[in-house]
């Protein structure tokens, strides 16, 4: 498949900072966007010791409200948004009839009646239209994500970084809450204490005219801590077995399958995908998604055969060197029967 030329890439609205900063650019899922800076381990070695920052402005936004957006949420995905309170937030499936997964994202309750979506770059406007096509109720489903960036801080010195730049209470948020409005290196920004890299982190979502002004800032207080900007390749070493949609899940995986089922609310009642998942959990699952270390020095690339006494039992989804580790690791669907520790 021929590659998309680097005009007709989508940007963020920090493209032209990162080509300054001497990234080397490349396509990812349409998008045009940094994969290194320094290079991938020490830009790796800098989130888990000290602090990186992160553009994400390729992810979409998508803002849900009106008198009927709770019981909305409550159909369209698998966790239950009912348990939230203002602040708070929770990682979410959201599901065909089959089980199978639309897409996975992270639901911030603004208010009784409004919600904030954050779904994956690749998936933006198959989620708005699967959005629309299921909306029923009072309910408004606003796609927000042209004007509203997103800088990621994550590292054991991040809320050093941010205690830098503003006055609000970051050390009081707990995993998974949020600050709704803050002033983060003069930049009014939603602030959230989520990441994906395992580290302490938070993520800072502001308009899209604002985004230079606070990356800049943030990396300049980054710096005072030995931090560094973060590229694509780190990013994808730094993943703490959470699933990447497009490798790990997609529209044939359910969450019984990979191993979410944490992230279903079974007891809330009806929601689309229910019957299925729920005939998953009571029969049992085909395959599973396991997490395996390499022998040797190989690495297991999306789409090897997971092989057995010569016969094939799974595939790799994931897989890449762990410059922590210091071993090549990776993820992959086994047949449940071999889905075990130690096989």
């Amino acid at each position: 498949m021929a590659e998309t030329p680097v005009a007709d890439l989508k940007r963020t609205p920090l493209a032209v900072t990162h080509e300054s900063l001497g990234a080397k650019m490349i396509e990812f899922g349409g998008w045009y966007m940094p994969v290194q800076y320094s290079g991938i381990i020490e830009e790796h070695h800098a989130v888990r010791q000290r602090v990186g920052v992160f553009d994400l402005s390729h992810m979409g936004e998508i803002v849900v409200s009106g008198g009927g957006a709770l019981a909305y949420l409550q159909r369209l995905v698998t966790n239950d948004v009912g348990k939230l309170s203002n602040g708070e937030a929770l990682y979410t499936p959201m599901c065909h009839p089959t089980g199978g997964i639309v897409d996975d994202l992270i639901v911030y309750r603004v208010a009784a009646d409004s919600y904030l979506l954050v779904v994956n770059a690749s998936n933006i406007d198959k989620d708005f239209g699967w959005m629309r096509e299921n909306a029923s109720g009072d309910v408004t489903i606003d796609n927000r994500s042209d004007e509203t960036a997103l800088v990621a801080v994550q590292g054991p010195r991040s809320l050093d970084v941010l205690q830098k730049l503003t006055d609000a209470p970051v050390s009081d948020l707990p995993f998974m809450s949020f600050l709704d409005q803050a002033t983060v290196g003069g930049a009014c920004v939603t602030l959230t204490r989520t990441g994906y890299t395992g580290e302490l982190g938070y993520e800072l979502l502001c308009g899209a005219d604002e985004a230079e002004g606070l990356w800049n800032a943030v990396l300049e207080a980054a710096g005072e801590f030995d931090g560094l900007p973060i590229g694509l390749g780190a990013r994808d070493t730094l993943e703490a077995k959470l699933c990447l949609y497009g490798n790990d899940l997609n529209d044939t995986t359910t969450p019984v399958e990979a191993g979410l089922s944490w992230t279903v609310g079974w007891d809330k009642g009806d929601f689309i995908g229910a019957d299925a998942l729920r005939r998953q959990r009571e029969e049992g699952v085909s395959r599973r998604l396991m997490g395996f270390q390499m022998e040797g020095r190989g690495i297991a690339r999306s789409h090897y055969e997971v092989v057995r006494d010569g016969e094939q039992i799974g595939e790799v989804t994931s897989g890449a060197p762990s410059p922590t580790l210091g071993v090549n690791i990776g993820l992959a669907y086994v047949a449940r029967e071999h889905a075990k520790i130690g096989r």
